[in-house]
This record gives C-alpha cells, structure tokens and sequence, in this order.
C-alpha cells in the first residue's frame, strides 16, 4: 500500500526550495512568525470561546437607566 500523503526529505527540500523562490530568504522568517502568532492567536480565541464567562448569565437582561422607558427601537 502507498502513502502518498507522507513527504520525504527530498520532497520537503523542493517544498523549501520553491516556497524560498517564491518569497525570497528573507521573507521566510517573517511568514513563519506571522504564521505563529496567527495561530496562537486563534487558539487563545478558542479557549476565550469555551471557558465560561464569570457574571455573566444566560437569560440576563441589561441594566436600564433610570427614566429610560422609552423601546430602544423608537429612539432618534
């Protein structure tokens, strides 16, 4: 059976070779930082998601100030 999906080390050195054709060795460094916090990011995002929120409920409605009977649609 074949695994095509698995790359050698010959195949991994064209990857590198390609992608430092096409953005250049200096930019390298950059796009593999910024993928970095790109992806820290968005698992800090995620775990922001799923941990709950402390004082905060689900069938709570905001506070309204005081003299505020107006609906919110109707006002200018």
């Amino acid at each position: 059976m074949y695994h095509l999906a698995i790359l050698g080390w010959t195949e991994g050195l064209i990857v590198v070779g390609v992608l430092v054709l096409l953005f250049g060795a200096r930019k390298l460094p950059e796009l593999a930082r910024s993928m970095g916090s790109s992806i820290t990011e968005f698992k800090k995002g995620l775990r922001e998601e799923s941990a709950p929120r402390s004082g905060e409920g689900r069938g709570k409605l905001p506070e309204r100030a005081e003299g505020d009977d107006a609906p919110a649609d109707t006002r200018p």
